[in-house]
């Protein structure tokens, strides 16, 4: 089979150009810093609720830390527990979020918190909450057909605002 000279140059441009764009985009995730969860923190996922602290979610303050709330929360088939959080205004909180079932997302919208929650692995997230409101969380994750009905919700409510009503 014989290729006409412009049909090897095109080929060549073309194989090349692929080459050059996977090569950048290798670069440029892991520049960012894009890799698998290399979370130290493993857990059997069949039986989250056996261990410390998935077995009590929901938010809690915490003494002697570097933080002052912590958030433990389950995602599973298309909710996460707890279904609601309430924080207080500039509270400094680590969410601490693992999954029983599939890869889910969480990301409160309008904030800098999103996480990709994998099944084994702990994931963890420390953020400051600093402006009051009502934010949605949604699972940005593909995770089944009831993936659109996976949503919550995150409260940063100001504390001093209820006592100035007053």
């Amino acid at each position: 089979m014989h290729l006409h000279k412009y049909e090897k140059w095109w080929l060549v441009f073309g194989t090349g150009t692929l080459i050059a764009f996977l090569i950048i985009l290798g670069i440029g995730a892991f520049h960012s810093g894009s890799h698998p969860n290399n979370s130290r923190k493993t857990i059997d996922y069949e039986r989250v609720e056996d261990f410390e602290p998935f077995n009590n979610p929901g938010v809690h303050k915490v003494e002697g830390k570097d933080w002052d709330y912590e958030v433990v929360l389950i995602a599973s088939a298309f909710n996460y527990n707890p279904a609601e959080i309430e924080l207080p205004l500039n509270a400094k909180v680590k969410f601490i979020a693992t999954t029983k079932d599939v890869i889910h997302g969480f990301q409160a919208t309008g904030t800098n918190i999103n996480m990709m929650l994998e099944p084994g692995y702990i994931s963890e997230y420390t953020t400051v909450v600093n402006k009051t409101g009502e934010y949605l969380i949604v699972c940005n994750e593909y995770c089944g057909t009831g993936h659109a009905y996976m949503y919550s919700k995150l409260k940063v409510v100001d504390p001093n605002a209820a006592n100035d009503s007053e």
